[in-house]
């Protein structure tokens, strides 16, 4: 009998022909060419934790579970092979037993190193890209069976599709990446006037390893999170009292405990239209939402990168989250948020709440078409292309 699937949150719900758990690449292989030759549709899935349905199917979802664990590693090179199943939480331990770590995370740590990367998870910091930017190689079956290792040297006009692909290229089994040495973070917080934090908002930037601020529209102030590397940290700027938490590795200090389920919209902003951008949405927030929005804004910055359909693609971004409680109306709000983020040129985190379709998001990626062409290419029958990601990727041109 197929059991209802739902995501992290509990928004996104489906009922899968089955949820199939391959212990190996040999058993990915044989369940692509199986849903091939039955015209079956089957997606891949990792910890559920999106909110927008990139894997909602009534085919087949296989789970990357089983294909997990640090792999290799070569400490000179700065590289490590993992499988596409291991959490961000594992891959920690496994490179901290290694002597070595990611350059940067984002705020959770249970989400698949292939989940996290296919649909553009990000950290903070002027100088980081987001997590698809430390891919070197990316192993996968593609829709017709075949396996292919992608890299610099193997297939590199495939690469920067395949690092954020959004499970439409194929299924990933196992990716090669960049890494650093082991290094240790302090971890400073405090709360401030939101017109203090913006004012030297860029001058933090620059002075902090990574650095983020909430937005509290109920009582108009911030809470400032600041990391930084535990052997010379910055003095901060700020004079008022400040929480230093215990320094340790970057995947200790770096991801959140997420007890409390919320719903979640983020765009990414050209860097240069933030400021005016924030102003707006402080400005209807306060106008139209300040009674319902129970949670705070998130602000971060990403790096550029020349990823095909990275959120960051050719430009320095700049983001803006809205967090909401499960279970208290957000349509209203989000569409209100959408609508300001849209007008600044934003572009809606892949796994978060969005309206957008192919016909709107085509016009913000650049290398838009390069995509679609190599996805045709590696998935020429459509094995991976569910109804809700062709209204993502497939326009009718």
């Amino acid at each position: 009998m197929p059991r209802e699937w739902r995501n992290w949150s509990g928004s996104i719900r489906c009922t899968p022909r089955d949820v199939l758990t391959p212990a190996d690449e040999s058993e990915v292989v044989e369940l692509v060419r199986r849903a091939r030759d039955s015209g079956t549709t089957l997606r891949p899935v990792g910890s559920g934790h999106s909110s927008s349905p990139l894997v909602r199917t009534d085919g087949w979802l296989v789970s990357v579970d089983r294909l997990a664990g640090v792999l290799a590693h070569d400490a000179e090179r700065r590289r490590a092979t993992v499988g596409a199943g291991t959490r961000l939480e594992d891959l920690g331990e496994g490179l901290f037993d290694a002597g070595l770590a990611m350059e940067n995370l984002g705020d959770v740590d249970y989400q698949t190193i292939a989940g996290a990367t296919a649909t553009g998870t990000h950290g903070t910091g002027p100088r980081f890209g987001n997590l698809s930017t430390q891919i070197a190689e990316v192993r996968l079956v593609t829709g017709t069976g075949e396996v292919l290792d992608i890299s610099a040297q193997q297939h590199p006009e495939l690469l920067p599709a395949a690092r954020l692909s959004l499970g439409a290229l194929g299924i990933v089994t196992r990716l090669t990446l960049d890494v650093q040495p082991h290094f240790e973070v302090v971890r400073r917080t405090w709360c401030a006037p939101v017109e203090w934090t913006l004012e030297h908002r860029e001058e933090l930037q620059q002075r902090h390893r990574n650095l983020d601020f909430y937005w509290y529209p109920r009582s108009n102030l911030t809470q400032v999170r600041a990391l930084d590397d535990r052997r010379d940290p910055p003095e901060p700027s700020w004079t008022g009292p400040i929480r230093e938490l215990e320094s340790g590795p970057l995947h200790h200090k770096l991801p959140q405990d997420r007890d409390l389920r919320f719903e979640e919209i983020e765009y990414m902003l050209p860097s240069e239209a933030f400021e005016e951008c924030f102003a707006e949405v402080r400005r209807r927030v306060l106008d139209r939402h300040r009674v319902a929005v129970a949670w705070r804004l998130l602000v971060r910055t990403i790096a550029a990168d020349d990823i095909y359909l990275s959120n960051a693609n050719d430009r320095a971004t700049t983001t803006i989250a809205c967090l909401h409680n499960v279970g208290l109306p957000h349509d209203e709000y989000f569409a209100d948020m959408e609508s300001i983020f849209r007008d600044f040129g934003g572009r809606p985190h892949w796994g978060k709440k969005h309206s957008l379709t192919a016909k709107e998001l085509r016009g913000l990626y650049p290398d838009w078409d390069t995509f679609a062409d190599i996805r045709r290419r590696l998935d020429p029958d459509g094995v991976l292309l569910t109804p809700d990601l062709a209204r993502l990727l497939e326009e009718d041109r």
